[in-house]
């Protein structure tokens, strides 16, 4: 059994505390959280299992690294504090530990990462023979390894989109909801991830990673953004009322654009309530989903959709998430020190969880 930290638990945490639990190769060895109010609680009650996992969470980073565990999933949020998260992994590193997380968008690809990140954790991997695998939480299967599979059925590919499209209402983070994107806000406010050269910064990354599987050279990358304001006051069931004349929708693309053309696309397509922006492309059920298009012949189009947490989509889009970072520990432990990408790591069947819950 590998002893397995999980750092954080918002959103992504939860998932990670489940996901590790239930697989038959981790042991769930320590929680480290950062609210007084979840200090010394469990982590099954943490993770909303409903019943205990005889974890407790704690403030003390360093004593659960002394500890030397072998792997940590880090899902502390690195939006806004990423000096801060990145610090946090340098340590894990340097404790010895398999690192995966969702919170260094710049590293979804390795080798265009910034020499300023990627040597620090090369330096951290050489003295403490760690290893770090980054993998997006939107999620990052859907920009790489989905569409790279499907692009492989066909028999000529004219342009490869992938699509996160959703019902930002059900997303259990309001400051991000209303402030890093700006639902809610006038429409003159500028949200931060909307922000020139953000979109890049967070999602270029997968665009080169995707170019570089495809045997493609990116010229550049372009973004868009399109925004759209209510018509009406909508009230929502978790992040209370939206008013008239707001943001209500955001579409944004990222494009790899190659040979002049777009042809590698990242696309997120959110609302605050369905009303707004009708015209856009929506979920087949309105709440939430991720679709990979592939322009070429055929043409071959294919849409996820997964729940969790009391069938909340979004919660199902982080879970998947997880999934692939938790899931990609024991490869890591076997593979050796290093920095991974989504092209270094398989996606291999659930072995050994079929039926499986977690202990």
């Amino acid at each position: 059994m590998i002893p397995t930290v999980v750092w954080g638990t918002g959103n992504v945490g939860r998932a990670a505390i489940r996901a590790v639990a239930a697989h038959p190769a981790l042991a769930l060895a320590a929680v480290v959280v950062r609210n007084p109010a979840k200090i010394g609680k469990d982590a099954g009650e943490l993770a909303g299992l409903g019943r205990e996992l005889k974890v407790t969470a704690t403030d003390d980073a360093d004593a659960v690294l002394a500890a030397r565990p072998r792997a940590v999933v880090y899902a502390a949020s690195g939006d806004i504090r990423p000096g801060d998260a990145l610090a946090d992994v340098l340590r894990a590193i340097r404790a010895g530990a398999v690192v995966v997380t969702p919170s260094l968008y710049a590293l979804y690809d390795r080798r265009s990462a910034p020499p300023e990140l990627r040597e620090p954790v090369l330096a951290a991997i050489e003295e403490g023979g760690g290893s770090l695998f980054v993998s997006g939480v939107d999620p990052g299967w859907g920009n790489d390894v989905l569409p790279l599979f499907i692009s492989g059925l066909g028999t000529t590919v004219d342009a490869v989109r992938c699509q996160e499209i959703f019902d930002y209402s059900t997303y259990d983070r309001p400051d991000a909801v209303r402030y890093l994107i700006g639902m809610g806000q006038p429409m003159e406010y500028e949200p931060l991830m909307l922000a020139p050269s953000v979109p890049t910064m967070v999602w270029g990354g997968q665009i080169r990673l995707m170019a570089r599987a495809l045997g493609a050279e990116v010229d550049e990358i372009r973004e868009t953004v399109d925004r759209c304001p209510l018509d009406t006051r909508v009230s929502t069931r978790s992040m209370g009322g939206f008013e008239a004349g707001t943001q209500g929708a955001v579409r944004f693309e990222v494009q790899g654009i190659v040979g002049g053309e777009p042809r590698i696309v990242v696309e997120h397509i959110t609302r605050i309530h369905p009303s707004c922006a009708p015209g856009w492309p929506s979920p087949p059920d309105g709440a939430g989903a991720h679709r990979v298009i592939i322009e070429g012949r055929p043409r071959i189009e294919v849409t996820v959709s997964a729940t969790d947490e009391d069938e909340n989509r979004s919660a199902g889009g982080n879970a998947t998430a997880v999934g692939r970072l938790v899931n990609a520990v024991d490869w890591l432990a076997d593979a050796g020190p290093g920095l991974y990408d989504a092209l270094d790591v398989p996606l291999r069947p659930a072995a050994g969880r079929l039926g499986r819950r977690p202990q």
